[in-house]
Parts: structure tokens; sequence; C-alpha cells
């Protein structure tokens, strides 16, 4: 996985935390974020992206928590683990900037290094059970990306199977 790419998630993931828990001004966050944690970033476009993308479609991708994860009221998600979720559901539905599986497995990723010792298999479930649920529409988001057989710094081999639901 590219460094650079995953710090920028990271502190996408500690601003969307931020504006969730505090309500705060997201933009004015997100640039304190970088300030504060984004050395060795090669650029914040891409954070920015991330947060401005969810920021954009928030309703939508709540919606999309609340009938994934029906057992779990939203409000009642651990915040870390809904900003986790956001960001994944935002990589996966309305970006085209990494496959599927990488999306998953840096929200997952970074469920580990962020969560509780169960927010890992949680942010998996939800956001597997988003990508089978809407698979056709991720297809025709991704309809002319061009495998470039390395993504995030590893190797992505087609037919790949990556664990989405443990």
């Amino acid at each position: 996985m590219s460094s650079s790419r995953h710090l920028a998630r990271t502190i996408a993931m500690q601003s969307l935390y931020e504006w969730d828990f505090r309500n705060v001004d997201l933009d004015e966050i997100t640039v304190y974020n970088i300030e504060q944690f984004g050395r060795g970033i090669e650029g914040t476009d891409f954070t920015h992206r991330l947060v401005e993308g969810v920021a954009k479609n928030i309703k939508k991708i709540d919606n999309l928590i609340k009938k994934c994860a029906p057992e779990w009221p939203i409000d009642q998600i651990a915040k870390i683990d809904k900003a986790v979720i956001r960001l994944g559901i935002f990589e996966l539905l309305f970006s085209d900037e990494v496959p599927p599986k990488v999306a998953i497995n840096e929200a997952v990723e970074v469920a580990k290094i962020f969560g509780s010792e169960s927010s890992s298999k949680f942010v998996n479930g939800v956001l597997g059970t988003v990508f089978r649920e809407h698979e056709k529409e991720i297809e025709k988001l991704r309809e002319g990306m061009k495998p470039k057989g390395k993504e995030e710094g590893r190797e992505i081999k087609e037919g790949e199977e990556v664990k989405i639901n443990e």
C-alpha cells in the first residue's frame, strides 16, 4: 500500500471523525490535520477529495449504512467505525481512484489501527455487503478503468480473492 495514500486516508478519517464528533468546519479541520499529521504526504489533493466526497454524499452514504447494517442504528455505531465506513463507501461507490477490493482492504486496515478489537470485522462486513449489493453500479463506475497492475504499492492480480466478509 502506498504510505502516502494510506496517510491521506488516515487524515481524512480523522477529519471526518472530528467533524462528526465536534461538528467543526470540515475544511478547516482537514487543513489543520494535514498540517499536524501530514508530513510525508506527496500532495493534499487526495485527502481533500476524500473528505469533500464523503461530505457531498453523506446522506446517500448514511442511508447505505442504515440499509447494510440494519441491526446497528447509525447513531449507535462508534464514531471511528462510522468515519471509516463512510470513507470506504465513498471510495467504493463514488470514486474510481482505486479498485473496490483495495478500498475495502484500506478501510479494514485503518479500522484495525484506530478502532476497537471488533472494528475491522464490522467495517469489513458492512463494506462487503455494500460491495455485493451494488456490484453492478461499482462496475459501471469503473467501466473503462484499466487494471494498472499495481495499486497501493502491491500487485493486484486478476481474480484475486480478498476476504470481504468474515
